[in-house]
């Protein structure tokens, strides 16, 4: 399973209708939530759906430390 992080920003396969492919991520779980980097929509999917749809990976967030 690959690995998504709360800050990624990633690139999307569509356009959002704002002209911005960008998008950050803001939740991670199940569900993906993204917000867009050009108007700040925010569109939650499942994580299989994302993964389909991420083009790739720009910048990637700060690793979170294990919780022991």
């Amino acid at each position: 399973m690959e690995e998504i992080r709360l800050g990624d920003v990633v690139q999307m396969r569509k356009q959002h209708p704002c002209g911005s492919s960008e998008w950050t991520v803001t939740r991670t779980g199940a569900d993906i939530k993204i917000r867009c980097s050009g108007c700040g929509r925010i569109v939650m999917m499942d994580r299989e759906t994302f993964l389909k749809r991420r083009k790739k990976v720009l910048t990637q967030g700060p690793e979170v430390p294990p919780v022991v």
